[in-house]
């Protein structure tokens, strides 16, 4: 619904153009003004700088000029961009499963607009969908970008406005675009070598390698493209970068696993009293209790330094594009593409955790420790009617490894022509698509809760089983190989998503009208997409000390109609250089495997008016939708293990008496004992679910003044500001869980105390969070985007060029929380924050062979919270001197900023010949100056924010391109 702060917001870029010494429409030649061509945002024809939404388009040498090896890390520094999954976050074994099914998406990468989830931007190839990512640990709903390489692409269309009446659901923050190269005569190659260092020859880490090569041919009928790249890049390890070397940098091991390499158990002994202790030293003959000291936070176990940093990733791609010419007006086209991705991720030993109070709500919270056991150090047997928990990390085991092996196939093949009625051409197009992303993932160090117990439990149960060996988890290295071998296994799963499309499109001109013909695109799609996820038979059976997993299966297909038009109004009158209004409409009719149904309609209406030459206005009102995906319907349930803080932990008298309310079987000494900092959340899907819904407006100017024309300094300035404002209803998520418990605890909300339960000691044991279409307000985000591009002629001292893009957040709620999250951290899995403000500034020079690019990229300060389940202890982050904002009165209300960051990214090119062929060559650093990513207290892997900042340390890289 359209309200009066709409309008009063639309009026803002008129006030705008007014202070202006011209008003604005960007300058072309005549011939620019003449050529139609089909610009991402709209099906219809026209001139690339006619649309009445916003489009940013990267070409080769934009692309080129960042140094960077993948379209998702081009992506992810764009003003628009949010905190997106990337090769940076070290997935697999620390998060567990998402809330939608979709997996951790272990050494994927994909592109966040506007903060909104990388599952509301759609990504199409040439302007088909593409089959979204998969990494063998769920059924995805976004798009792998790792699947499309830079050496395929001609440019990239970013649509910054909803797009679902023209392309369907997903499109609610943005369409990306990527348009793959189809015109090459003759041969290219480009090579790049890069690492982490001082310098290029001084490389320490991160090595990066890539290779690709070109090949086209065009004739009178045919044309035909082909390309081969290969990408390489390598491993860094958390230990090597100093923010990285703890779970939460300047904190020792406070912060670390209580599954340390020792053991730590926690029971009540005879007197009824909590025990939390840990053995001094080696296994051996231990004897409880002179061999063991009471369990402090010093005690805590340094998992970190078995992280990485930088997740290694092997890409290679072969991908051809051949046209031919049936007639004079109709052509045959086929475009396929093979894509191979081998990643791995590391986290550290899988932790074993067992006892009523382990909290994982499988097998391992029914183990007991037999006193027959012979290394039970007790002397009694600690089951349910003693025994808190016990927590043991057998590094004897190894790190936990995961390897992927991701393959992607596209196939399409169609014919497009032309033909006319009268004076009006007419275009068309019939085609089919087939895509496949498989993965499967192989991870060692997992470790079978079943055995375990097994192993613990009375040794009669133990001889019993021919493969059994007693374990012993008491002192470090007292696990021996014939332990490990009964008690691990590896694990093997498996995941694929497939997309089919059948597309009839047409457009052209309907009549004309007296500032030009009226014109129109309409078409037809059906889809069907599926997807399945199958976890190892261990995983899905519940046996596995490590994460389970739940199968998914599941399809959906769609049948869409659309129809969007164009009408010219007036030309070169008064007031009215240009004035042209389109309205756009389309039905989606889906149907699920679970035979379920929904369907949705949306519309778009725009208006572009140019009341002078100089200036352009524009507007646009749309209705979005995003069916929920595969995962969200289909998953079974998944688990993910997040760090909260328990309120009921050191928690206060009036705090601990709401607690008791809600669990009136809690012991506090053993609950403050177990100091909780990861809590297992239970998620899974819903079949019940509808889509989301969305309302969208863009308002905008862009002005080029006309006084450059005639100078011998300017070629070009142009201004761009654009206000967005998206509303989304009917959100599918699961609630934040520590909002949840928070809520539950501190606020009195019983209603959101449904779902956690607690053991007999008061740990949390289980954390219902499934999916739901959260309440009718959902997610609300407004902001500008301000854009300035100014060149010159060729000088004496050459040519230059400023591009300088920013984005103002000015507000993103979310009704659930109730508040505004702009320039604040907020979320988990991954961890997401907003800065008010973003941008990038490029400046580029060029003379005769040389040419250098400088690119300065900004994010304003981000606020945190500074407190965690350590509050009101020595160890606080408040005591440790590691917030910014610390509070005098209760260490919960301490905060921390995120201060404002600048990264200076810098290039230097020249061009020459080399044996008879063109040769570029290339030297640039990425982060320049070597700037730290501000340290983040609450984020859940490597003290820092991945999806926003840059990691630690400098990137040298260097390029070199041939070409005949």
């Amino acid at each position: 619904m359209i309200t009066k702060k709409h309008f009063k917001l639309a009026l803002i870029p008129l006030a705008f153009s007014s202070l202006l010494d011209r008003p604005v429409y960007a300058a072309e030649d005549d011939a620019a003004k003449d050529e139609k061509v089909i610009v991402t945002g709209s099906r219809i024809r026209q001139s690339q700088a006619a649309g009445n939404a916003p489009v940013l388009t990267l070409d080769r040498d934009d692309l080129a000029k960042t140094g960077l090896t993948s379209v998702a890390d081009v992506l992810q520094k764009m003003s628009t961009s949010g905190a997106a999954l990337n090769t940076r976050f070290n997935s697999s074994g620390n998060f567990g499963m998402p809330s939608d099914g979709g997996g951790v998406g272990a050494g994927g990468a994909e592109v966040d607009m506007r903060h909104l989830g990388s599952d509301r931007v759609l990504v199409l190839v040439d302007g088909r969908r593409w089959v979204s990512g998969s990494s063998a640990s769920g059924v995805s709903s976004s798009v792998d970008l790792n699947t499309v390489p830079l050496a395929i692409v001609d440019r990239i269309e970013v649509l910054e406005d909803g797009a679902s009446s023209i392309y369907g659901s997903d499109a609610i923050a943005g369409v990306v675009n990527i348009i793959t190269r189809k015109d090459v005569n003759g041969w290219e190659m480009n090579a790049s070598y890069g690492g982490f260092g001082d310098f290029i020859a001084d490389i320490e880490d991160g090595e990066t390698t890539s290779f690709d090569m070109t090949f086209g041919a065009t004739g009178a009928r045919h044309s035909i493209v082909t390309s081969f790249s290969h990408v390489d890049q390598n491993v860094v390890y958390s230990q090597n970068r100093s923010l990285a070397t703890e779970p939460l940098f300047g904190t020792g091991n406070t912060r670390g696993s209580s599954a340390t390499p020792f053991g730590r158990f926690v029971f009540f002994d005879g007197n009824g009293d909590v025990v939390s202790t840990t053995p001094n030293g080696d296994a051996g003959n231990l004897n409880y209790p002179s061999d063991f000291h009471d369990f402090t936070d010093d005690d805590r176990f340094n998992y970190a330094a078995f992280n990485l940093y930088v997740t290694p990733s092997k890409r290679t791609n072969v991908f051809t594009r051949a046209t031919y010419d049936l007639s004079n007006d109709v052509t045959l086209f086929t475009q396929a593409m093979f894509n191979n991705r081998r990643s791995k991720n590391q986290a550290a030993p899988e932790p074993i955790f067992i006892g009523p109070d382990a909290g994982t709500g499988g097998i391992a919270d029914t183990v007991s420790i037999d006193v027959t056991n012979p290394y039970n150090p007790f002397g009694v047997t600690l089951d349910e009617n003693n025994f808190i928990f016990a927590g043991r990390r057998p590094i004897e085991n190894g790190p936990r490894q995961y390897s992927q092996d991701v393959n992607t196939y596209y196939f399409t093949t169609g014919l497009e022509g032309t033909f006319d009625t009268g004076q009006s051409a007419y275009y068309w197009d019939v085609s089919m698509s087939w895509g496949t992303n498989r993965a499967s993932q192989i991870k060692t160090g997992a470790l079978n809760a079943a055995r375990i117990k097994r192993a613990l439990g009375p040794l009669s149960e133990c001889q019993a089983d021919p493969l059994c060996v007693p374990l012993n988890i008491f002192g470090r290295n007292s696990i021996s190989q014939q332990m490990l071998d009964y008690i691990s296994f590896t694990q093997k799963d498996a995941s694929q998503n497939k997309i089919q499309l059948f597309n009839a499109n047409i457009n052209g001109e309907l009549f004309e009208m007296p500032a030009g013909y009226a014109g129109f695109a309409a078409g037809y799609e059906h889809r069907v997409q599926s997807g399945f996820f199958e976890p190892d038979a261990i995983a899905a059976s519940g046996e596995t000390m490590g994460i389970p997993a739940s199968p998914t299966n599941g399809s959906y297909d769609v049948d869409e109609y659309f129809l969007e038009t164009k009408f010219p109004l007036l030309s070169g009158v008064s007031g009215a250089e240009y004035l042209e209004v389109s309205a756009a409409v389309r039905r989606s009719e889906y149907n699920t495997s679970a035979n379920t149904s929904f369907d949705a309609t949306t519309t778009k209406f725009g208006v572009l008016w140019r009341p002078i030459e100089e200036l352009s206005l524009r507007a646009t009102v749309s209705e979005g939708f995003r069916a929920p995906s595969i995962g969200e319907l289909f998953n079974e349930g998944a688990r993910n293990d997040q760090s909260m803080s328990d309120p009921c932990v050191n928690a206060s008298s009036s705090v601990q008496e709401r607690c008791l309310d809600i669990w009136p079987n809690i012991d506090f000494q053993a609950l403050d004992s177990l100091g909780q900092t990861q809590i297992s959340v239970n998620t899974g899907g819903n079949p019940q679910l509808n889509p989301e819904e969305s309302e969208s407006f863009t308002w905008g100017a862009v002005y080029s003044p006309d006084w450059f024309r005639n100078s011998n300094t300017w070629n070009n300035i142009g201004f761009e500001l654009t206000f967005y404002d998206h509303e989304i209803k009917n959100p599918i998520q699961a609630l934040d869980a520590q909002t949840q418990l928070n809520n539950c605890v501190l606020l009195n909300n019983d209603e959101q105390c449904f779902g956690i339960a607690r053991g007999g000691n008061g740990g949390i044991t289980s954390f219902g969070n499934g999916l739901q279409n959260l309440d009718k307000t959902g997610i609300e985000t407004a902001g500008t985007d301000f854009k300035l591009n100014i060149s010159t002629e060729e000088l004496d001292w050459g040519r230059l060029g400023i591009t300088w893009r920013n984005t103002f957040v000015e507000y993103y709620r979310d009704s659930f929380f109730g508040r505004d999250f702009d320039g604040e951290e907020f979320g988990s899995n991954p961890d997401r924050a907003i800065p008010e403000w973003k941008y990038d500034l490029t400046v580029d020079w060029s003379l005769n062979s040389w040419s250098a690019s400088t690119t300065v990229r900004y994010m304003s300060k981000i606020y945190e919270s500074c407190s965690d389940f350590l509050d009101g202890t020595a160890n606080s982050l408040t005591n440790l001197g590691l917030c910014s904002n610390p509070s005098s009165v209760d260490d919960s209300f301490s905060t921390n900023i995120m201060d404002e960051t600048y990264y200076v990214d810098f290039q230097l090119g020249y061009n020459t010949q080399l044996a008879g062929m063109d040769a570029d060559f290339a030297l640039g650093a990425r982060n320049l100056f070597d700037q730290d990513p501000p340290l983040c207290t609450q984020c859940d892997l490597n003290s820092y924010l991945p999806g926003l900042y840059d990691p630690q340390g400098r990137f040298w890289y260097l390029k070199v391109s041939l070409r005949p």
